[in-house]
């Protein structure tokens, strides 16, 4: 990839970065201080995500060892 490539690439991202986190905010009703409901749906998304990464890492792990073991 050249570094025009790349550069545009990393422009674009923060574009729809920026978009989304306007988006996010325009969305406060009532209490400004408080999340939005896309937010806690987001962040609930985020986590759950985190958690099946770590389960799949662990059973990547213990596959590996189990594999070691038979040799």
């Amino acid at each position: 990839m050249s570094l025009g490539r790349i550069l545009v690439l990393l422009l674009g991202l923060a574009i729809v970065a920026y978009a989304v986190k306007v988006e996010l905010s325009g969305t406060m009703v009532g209490n400004p201080e408080g999340p939005t409901q896309q937010k806690r749906q987001l962040d609930s998304v985020r986590v759950r995500a985190k958690e099946l990464e770590r389960e799949q890492q662990k059973d990547a792990e213990d596959l590996i060892k189990k594999s070691d073991e038979q040799k």
